[in-house]
């Protein structure tokens, strides 16, 4: 029994020390950059990318396109991204950065989604299914199965189109 508690206690210490990594840095990006951990994330993938399409974008940083509009959508008020339609196909919206993004990623620090991603990407399948186990069983434990998946420290909710609008649709019937 006490190789159990001491198990869970390295469990429960762990998410600890993951949960302050997350957020020392991203009230460090945000008090250096202004910009929030998401917004940094993106401007630094785009940076890596030059001018890219939105679908790539959400692509590499694992997240649906709609919520990756929104962070783009931000950006773009602040003049740090740029947007262009593709001539061949109108469908089609390519970002870059601006030269006033391109300054912020030059003196940004690092931004901890992107550690993360970085480092999953390098784990083997068998490890990353270990993971996605064990979290799974915590999103259980916790109830928290039906809560969108909100981006780390952002206001920013990562799901599906469709659902954002079923849940809308939901709301509004539920008001009426």
């Amino acid at each position: 029994m006490e190789e159990k508690s001491e198990k869970i206690a390295d469990i429960v210490d762990n998410l600890r020390r993951v949960f302050q990594v997350v957020h020392g840095q991203s009230k460090k990006a945000e008090r250096e950059t202004g910009l929030t951990s998401s917004q940094l994330w993106a401007i630094k993938v785009m940076s890596e990318a030059g001018s890219i399409r939105v679908s790539d974008l959400a692509r590499r940083m694992y997240l649906h396109p709609a919520t990756t509009v929104g962070i783009l959508d931000r950006l773009e008020k602040k003049g740090l991204v740029s947007r262009t339609r593709s001539l061949e196909d109108r469908r089609v919206v390519n970002v870059a950065l601006t030269q006033e993004g391109r300054g912020i990623v030059e003196k940004s620090p690092q931004v901890a989604q992107g550690l993360l991603v970085a480092g999953l990407e390098k784990l083997s399948s068998a490890n990353l299914k270990k993971i996605d186990e064990g979290l799974g069983q915590m999103v259980k434990i916790l109830g928290a199965q039906e809560i969108p998946p909100q981006l780390i420290l952002s206001p920013e909710v990562n799901e599906p189109e469709a659902q954002v609008k079923s849940r809308s649709r939901r709301k509004k019937e539920s008001n009426s």
